[in-house]
């Protein structure tokens, strides 16, 4: 068995009622937890920003959404969410959790953001997840979770360009699209290899 399960950021405050909602994020879960005995590994992933992390709105007195360039690059600012150790940043309460092999923290920088599973918005700075797949022979990877757009996509295309064997299941994900941002990651996925199931 060669194929993991990673689960993206499956958050109260990416879930409806939270601080930067993925409209019907909290319906995908029971899918997602149907998946997990299929596979022989199952990782969690988990933005965790320190509080006044530089990739907030407030942090800047701009407004949510709104662009600003960092020291990486182009960064949306986004409204105040996953904040170590608030109930906002707690996976939601019906994902299982207890399957998890593994729980990667990202975001927990405080001047970058991280949307990929295994680096940061720099896209050199590591999470450590490309090791832990090779040292346990995990090549084939299905990701689900939230959102398609933003960190599903880009820890996608990073699993593509390391060179891993990458699925995308859509129906177990949903999307922000901000400004056109989903058809633009879609594209961009498939194009990079990825399956988009």
């Amino acid at each position: 068995m060669t194929n993991a399960l990673i689960v993206i950021d499956v958050q109260n405050d990416f879930c409806p009622g939270g601080a930067l909602a993925v409209a019907g994020g909290d319906e995908i879960i029971a899918g997602i937890n149907g998946l997990m005995d299929d596979f022989a590994a199952v990782v969690l992933t988990q933005d965790w920003h320190p509080a006044g992390h530089s990739s907030f709105a407030d942090s800047h007195g701009a407004d949510p959404f709104s662009m600003i360039e960092m020291p990486y690059g182009p960064q949306v600012l986004w409204p105040t969410h996953c904040v170590q150790g608030t109930g906002g940043a707690a996976f939601h309460s019906d994902l299982n959790t207890d399957r998890a092999d593994m729980i990667i923290r990202k975001g927990f920088r405080p001047q970058i953001d991280s949307y990929s599973a295994f680096f940061e918005n720099d896209h050199t700075t590591p999470t450590g997840l490309e090791g832990y797949l090779r040292t346990r022979g995990l090549t084939k990877l299905v990701l689900v979770g939230l959102a398609t757009d933003f960190c599903v996509a880009y820890s996608a295309l990073d699993a593509a360009k390391l060179g891993f064997d990458v699925t995308v299941q859509m129906g177990l994900c949903r999307a922000i699209d901000l400004d056109g941002s989903l058809a633009g990651m879609v594209a961009k996925m498939k194009a990079a290899g990825v399956v988009v199931a």
